[in-house]
Parts: C-alpha cells; structure tokens; sequence
C-alpha cells in the first residue's frame, strides 16, 4: 500500500509540478505549486516524518504561497501573453529534456553506487527536536540569508507596484 501512495503522490506531485511551468496565467501557476506542497507533505509522511510534512503544510502551502499569490496580485500580473515557438525547441526539447535526465541518473548512480535505499516508515530523526536543534546551530546562517532574501523580494515587490500606481 505504501508504494501505491508513493507513486500516486509523486505522480501528483509531478503533474502539478508540469503545471506550474505550463499555465500562462500567475495565479493558477501558483495554486499548482500549492499542489505540489501538499503532495510532498504526502510523501514526508509516507517516509515517517511527522513533523516536517506538518512544517511544509503550514510554512510552505500555508504562508509562502499566501505571500506568493499577495505579490502576485499586488503587481497586477495579466495572464502572459502567447509566442510562436520555435521549431528547433518542438523537435528537440522532449527528447533533449529525456536524455538530460539519463544523463543525471547515470551520474548519480556512477558518483553514489553503494548509497542506501530509502525505506518507508523509518525515517525518525525528523522530529520538532532534531529540526531545530539542525536549524538553529548548523543551518543558521543560510536560514538567515533565506530571510533576508524574503524580505528583499517582498520590498522590491512593493517598489515596482508603487512604480506602476504612479
């Protein structure tokens, strides 16, 4: 039963994933990496991480994305316009796209041949505990410059739709 949910919630997470890059208009994009948030909180609890799918559910499909559709439609963001496409991008994106994952594949396996296999359920040391403890002694300074990063975005967002009033 656990590698039925697995796949179905991956393939969700992919489909919406396809979604995001495929929609022209802003809002849908964003409610399809909603979408995606959610299967990956699946997926974290499939794999026996309680608290981080609950931390993805409430920071990311919660709060980040509510952050994302208020700077979307805080700059007014029309549904993007339509452009020929390139004849060489019709013939030669899927297969290339196909052949770049191949090639990652090989030299994932080629770099880590004797890494070990996820197995459902026993993944425990995601914990509020474990979290912290990580985020706030060895990832304190990247989770700084995240939100210093945010912060930046949401006041450039600011500026360019003051920029537009006048």
């Amino acid at each position: 039963m656990d590698v039925f949910l697995f796949f179905l919630f991956a393939a969700i997470a992919v489909i919406c994933a396809v979604n995001v890059v495929v929609q022209t208009h802003p809002i849908s994009s964003a409610l399809s990496l909603v979408g995606v948030m959610g299967a990956l909180a699946v997926l974290y609890l499939l794999l026996g991480g309680e608290f981080i799918a609950m931390a993805q559910v409430i920071v990311y499909a919660g709060a980040i994305m509510v952050l994302f559709i208020f700077v979307i439609m805080l700059l007014n963001a029309g549904e993007e316009a339509k452009q020929s496409k390139s004849l060489l991008a019709q013939f030669l994106g899927i297969p290339g796209f196909f052949a770049l994952l191949a090639v990652l594949a090989f030299g994932i396996l080629r770099l880590f041949p004797n890494s070990p296999r996820v197995r459902f359920g026993e993944f425990t040391s995601a914990g509020a505990e474990e979290v912290g403890r990580a985020l706030f002694t060895q990832y304190l300074l990247p989770f700084e410059v995240v939100t210093v990063l945010i912060l930046i975005a949401i006041v450039g967002a600011i500026v360019l739709a003051r920029r537009e009033m006048d």
